[in-house]
């Protein structure tokens, strides 16, 4: 199987197209005004008409309102929600959108009560559990209480890197890895390089194992 990469918060035009040519199957743009990553919607509208046919476009979200979620996908044409906060199934499946639900990891179980309760979603992806913070914190956490058992595609964030992601997909064996400060120069503004050596690196393990 082949692991599928996303490069998140994503906010100038140049990135997004560098993230494409490195052979990201996904970019992600962040609708969250209190993240350094956040974009408008009009700057994401542009940013999101210039990918390339193939890439999965995906709006992060954390705690919005239903009226913030309708604006944004009046004007930005997105393929997947990503929901980061502490959203309902109910709340997630009410849009015309595929989607899939984060959860920040602390205790053994949590993700198996999450794919029961997300099971509607498109994947189920874990990162790290930061008090007050939804994502982008830049931790990882103890990827042994991932289990085995997978109702839905899995995405492992937190902390990965060129130098970390091999291990993370060779231990964890996730359907994919979302990386977003594991690949800047400073916050919202990534490396061209960085992400050509982390998509390689994931590259790389598959091609061996």
């Amino acid at each position: 199987m082949r692991t599928r990469v996303k490069i998140c918060g994503l906010t100038r035009l140049q990135d997004v197209a560098a993230a494409v040519e490195a052979g990201a199957d996904a970019v992600g743009f962040v609708f969250y005004e209190p993240s350094p990553r956040s974009v408008s919607v009009d700057a994401a509208a542009r940013l999101v008409r210039s990918v390339a046919p193939f890439v999965v476009t995906t709006g992060l979200f954390v705690n919005p309102s239903r009226q913030f979620v309708e604006e944004v996908l009046a004007s930005v044409p997105l393929d997947l929600l990503q929901f980061h906060g502490d959203e309902t199934p109910e709340f997630c499946n009410s849009f015309p959108a595929r989607w899939m639900k984060a959860i920040r990891v602390r205790e053994q179980g949590e993700i198996e009560q999450a794919f029961e309760r997300f099971s509607s979603a498109s994947g189920l992806l874990v990162d790290a559990w930061v008090a007050d913070k939804y994502g982008g914190t830049g931790q990882s956490f103890n990827w042994e209480l991932i289990p085995d058992e997978r109702p839905l595609p899995l995405i492992l964030a937190g902390g990965l890197a060129s130098d970390t992601v091999a291990t993370a997909v060779k231990q964890v064996r996730p359907w994919g890895v979302d990386v977003s400060g594991g690949v800047e120069i400073s916050k919202g503004i990534k490396s061209a390089d960085k992400m050509i050596d982390f998509i390689s690196e994931v590259h790389r393990v598959d091609e061996t194992d």
